[in-house]
C-alpha cells in the first residue's frame, strides 16, 4: 500500500473516530450512521406467532431502509435512560405488563415526549393496563377482538394522500384478526384506516363498540406516536403493502418524512 493511501485510511480512521454517533466507517467509506430503532417483542400475556417472521422482515427492513435495529425480547434490559439516548424510535410488539420499574417508564415517556418516535403494532395495545400513561400515549387499550384471524374484514382507508399508510387502496378486504378498543379518545389521535362496518359482520359475538379505528396516529410532547392494529398474521407481514407502511412509519417516527 502507498504512503498516500495509508494516509487516507489513516485520516479516515479519525474521522470516524471523532465522529463517533453520528458516522461509521463500511468498508473503508464514512458514512451516515442509520437511525436505530428497538423492536420490542416480549409476550407477558398471548405470545403471536407472527413475532419470530415479524422480526425478520423489521431486520431485512432495516438493512434495506438504513435503520440500524435491534430486537429484544426484555424491554427492562434496554429501556433505561442510558440506552435512551442513543436511540432514535421504539417499536413495541408486545403483550401483558411487561417488567419495568417506575425509573424506566418515566425514561420511556420522556424519550417519546423530547422529540423521538414510538410505534405500536398490534397487541401493543393490549399491554401495560396497570400504567394508564401508557394507554394515553398510544392511544386505546385492546378490548376484545370479535374478528379472529379467520375472519376476512373490509377496510376503509381514510386518508389516501397520508405518507404513512396512503398507499393502500381506498378499500380493500384483508384476511386478519381486528380489535376493538376501551378508552380511545379519538380527540387526540389522527384515524388513517377503520373497519367498514356497511361490508363487515357486525353480528359478532362479542362487538360492543361504536367506532372501530385501525390505525392512528398522534403528537406526544415534541415526539410521534403510530399504531397500527394489523400485524397479527404472518401473512399480512408478508404483504408489501403492510412492510411499506412499517417502513414509512418509521421515517416518519424519526423526523425523515412529515
Amino acid at each position: 500500500m502507498s504512503k498516500n493511501m495509508k494516509f487516507y485510511f489513516a485520516a479516515l480512521s479519525v474521522l470516524a473516530i471523532a465522529a463517533g454517533s453520528a458516522l461509521h466507517l463500511t468498508n473503508g467509506v464514512l458514512a451516515a450512521k442509520g437511525k436505530r430503532v428497538l423492536y420490542v417483542t416480549q409476550s407477558k400475556g398471548f405470545r403471536h406467532a407472527s413475532l419470530h417472521e415479524s422480526e425478520d422482515y423489521l431486520e431485512e427492513l432495516g438493512a434495506a431502509n438504513g435503520f440500524d435495529v435491534t430486537i429484544t425480547h426484555k424491554a427492562e434490559k434496554y429501556i433505561t435512560p442510558e440506552y435512551l439516548k442513543n436511540l432514535d424510535l421504539i417499536v413495541f410488539y408486545t403483550t401483558g405488563e411487561l417488567p419495568l420499574t417506575d425509573e424506566q417508564k418515566k425514561a420511556f415517556l420522556n424519550f417519546i415526549k423530547s422529540g423521538k418516535g414510538f410505534i405500536g403494532i398490534h397487541s401493543a395495545t393490549d399491554t401495560f393496563y396497570k400504567w394508564p400513561e401508557y394507554g394515553e400515549m398510544i392511544g386505546a387499550y385492546f378490548d376484545g377482538h370479535p374478528w379472529t384471524q379467520e375472519d376476512t374484514v373490509t377496510i376503509n382507508n381514510l386518508d389516501p394522500k397520508n405518507p404513512i399508510s396512503g398507499h393502500w387502496e381506498e378499500s380493500f378486504s384483508l384476511k386478519e384478526e381486528t380489535y376493538q378498543y376501551k378508552e380511545f379518545n379519538k380527540d387526540k389521535v389522527t384515524v388513517t384506516m377503520s373497519l367498514d362496518k356497511s361490508k363487515t359482520d357486525m353480528t359478532k359475538k362479542g362487538v360492543k363498540a361504536t367506532e372501530f379505528p385501525l390505525t392512528w396516529y398522534r403528537s406526544y410532547g415534541k415526539g410521534r406516536v403510530f399504531y397500527t392494529a394489523l400485524g397479527h398474521r404472518p401473512e399480512v407481514w408478508r404483504d408489501k403493502r403492510y412492510q411499506t407502511m412499517i417502513v414509512n412509519a418509521i421515517k416518519w417516527g424519526t423526523g425523515q418524512m412529515k
